[in-house]
């Protein structure tokens, strides 16, 4: 089989297309035949190492497929079914392993493209919205990225419990595309400054939480916006690490929380996984929840997807068609 490799860090130039031999599933495990991968910041994190792993390593957190073995004491799943994973590495690959207990079977109704390219970005917006800070009616909150898989999703979770929704975008292609998802103001921070847009809107302080997954561009101003007992919600580095944190200016700011979730932790359990994920697959059925794919490319082109991706030229989700 063929997959994309990281054998060592660095820039996208370093991804090889490798004839590997391919796995076998273990007790408890399912061996998928992939049809999509999605791609997301994480993969450039593990490719340039911001977060480490063994190497070498197959890429890809996500992705969907039918299941073509099953191995020992595995009851829920059949040679056939058609399945969705994230935060399993291995995606960009003709074949990979699944544990059981991480897949999550699809719906009838649920077309293999769209459950890959909404498992990561979807259930990380829905635990945003949902959880770490649970929005309500009326609230404000910014949005970064907002044309942006994970932006363009969150907007539209948010606009549904009625939050009024900011959100910045780099150009005034994606300001239309953060619209189309519902936000109220879309602000084009490459044309002004998002601080003081946000300021001229709704006066200063205004925000009841920020959800950034942007990083080091934007969080300092961010966190000035916060209302008093306000939340940042650091979810990402799209431009870079943020710096450390002196916890006197949280203070200062009127008593800010400040915090820095994962996907990884919503979604430990296989009921927490299938749970968010059947909230989230009934939101797209039903129409709620538009997904949109903005970029496709093939397995051999992983590194022009990344490229891509790392350089803002997308919007909505990217995916590998395996």
């Amino acid at each position: 089989m063929h997959a994309i490799r990281v054998p060592e860090t660095g820039t996208a130039d370093i991804l090889e297309h490798a004839e590997l031999d391919a796995p076998e599933p273990g007790p408890g495990e399912l061996l998928v035949e992939v049809s999509h991968a999605g791609v997301n910041f994480i993969d450039t994190y593990i490719r340039t190492g911001l977060y480490p792993v063994d190497l070498p390593v197959t890429l890809g957190q996500e992705g969907a497929g039918r299941v073509a073995a099953v191995g020992e004491d595995v009851d829920d799943f059949a040679p056939g079914t058609r399945v969705a994973w994230t935060d399993v590495l291995g995606s960009y690959a003709e074949m990979t392993v699944v544990p059981a207990g991480r897949a999550v079977p699809l719906p009838d109704d649920l077309s293999e493209e769209l459950a890959a390219a909404v498992m990561l970005q979807g259930l990380t917006a829905h635990y945003l919205a949902h959880d770490t800070f649970p929005l309500a009616p009326g609230e404000r909150c910014l949005v970064h990225a907002g044309a942006g898989g994970v932006g363009r999703l969150l907007i539209q979770m948010a606009k549904t419990i009625g939050a009024e929704v900011f959100a910045t975008v780099g150009t005034t292609e994606k300001a239309a595309i953060a619209r189309s998802a519902g936000a109220d103001h879309v602000i084009v921070y490459t044309e002004e400054s998002f601080r003081e847009a946000v300021e001229k809107i709704a006066g200063p302080r205004p925000l009841q939480v920020v959800y950034d997954g942007v990083g080091r561009a934007t969080f300092d101003d961010g966190l000035e916006l916060l209302a008093p007992c306000g939340l940042m919600v650091a979810f990402g580095n799209a431009s870079g690490a943020v710096a450390p944190v002196d916890p006197l200016r949280l203070s200062r700011g009127g008593s800010l929380y400040l915090t820095r979730p994962t996907l990884g932790t919503h979604v430990a359990t296989t009921e927490a996984l299938r749970g968010r994920s059947d909230a989230v697959f009934s939101a797209v059925s039903s129409g709620r929840l538009d997904v949109h794919i903005g970029a496709r490319f093939p397995l051999v082109q992983a590194a022009d997807a990344h490229r891509a991706l790392e350089g803002r030229a997308t919007t909505g989700k990217v995916l590998i068609d395996i």
